[in-house]
């Protein structure tokens, strides 16, 4: 019998390419970690160390299934991402080891309420709600590393209802994979099961109600998802 007063919450998992699934700790994403994404959005990225910020776990959507326009916004933007799935975990974590935490990769969506950030950033305030909403982070198939290879210069791209939107590649991130994953534990312990979100290139936008999202990095399984 279980000690639990109520039911253990589900353990959520992105399906792996090929069989079986990965289990998910946290989401960390990192916040303008392209140089033409952060002047777009009105910074000076020369200036700045990398940002965090999450997402819960659950905010997950796989399977291609639809994402629901979400309350409380009418301007949801969103932003394609390589997401790096870590086997590994640690505290201060050498830049040379950094590669050997990554378990595979996969494509994603950092999916943003703009207009409920903006206001919370003119406030003062967190911005968790304006990211960290139900179904905010679909994701596409994971890809084992060793299978997927060097992801440093892999091409990004966005296209909604077929027209191109985002256009970049990995290598023009500020901040590379290995980077990344080393500042980071440096901040908080890192543990298998964790992702993290590596920032958007240039052209974020709104989408609405009926718009199809298809996003690929690499030759990572696409990710496709429909407003409804």
């Amino acid at each position: 019998m279980s000690d639990y007063v109520i039911a253990p919450p589900r353990i959520v998992a992105v399906p792996v390419s090929g069989g079986g699934s990965f289990p998910v700790r946290r989401i960390f994403c990192v916040g303008r970690n392209y140089a033409e994404h952060a002047r777009e959005m009105g910074h000076d990225p020369s200036r700045e160390a990398p940002f965090f910020f999450t997402k819960p776990a659950d905010a997950l959507l796989t399977g291609g299934a639809d994402m629901p326009y979400p309350p409380a916004t009418g301007d949801l933007h969103f932003e394609l991402e390589l997401v790096v799935a870590l086997g590994r975990g640690g505290v201060d974590i050498a830049e040379m080891d950094a590669p050997a935490c990554v378990w595979g990769y996969a494509v994603g969506l950092d999916m943003t309420r703009r207009d409920m950030q903006g206001l919370a950033k003119k406030a003062g305030r967190p911005w968790d709600m304006s990211k960290g909403f139900d179904l905010s982070a679909p994701i596409g198939d994971l890809v084992p590393a060793e299978r997927a290879g060097s992801m440093a210069n892999a091409a990004l791209e966005l296209r909604v209802n077929g027209t191109v939107r985002q256009s970049s590649d990995v290598a023009n991130m500020i901040w590379s994979v290995a980077e990344t994953i080393s500042y980071l534990s440096g901040l908080v312990r890192l543990e298998p099961g964790d992702l993290i979100f590596t920032g958007t290139p240039e052209g974020v936008g709104a989408v609405g109600r009926g718009d199809v999202l298809e996003g690929r990095v690499g030759a990572l399984p696409a990710l496709r998802t429909r407003i409804a």
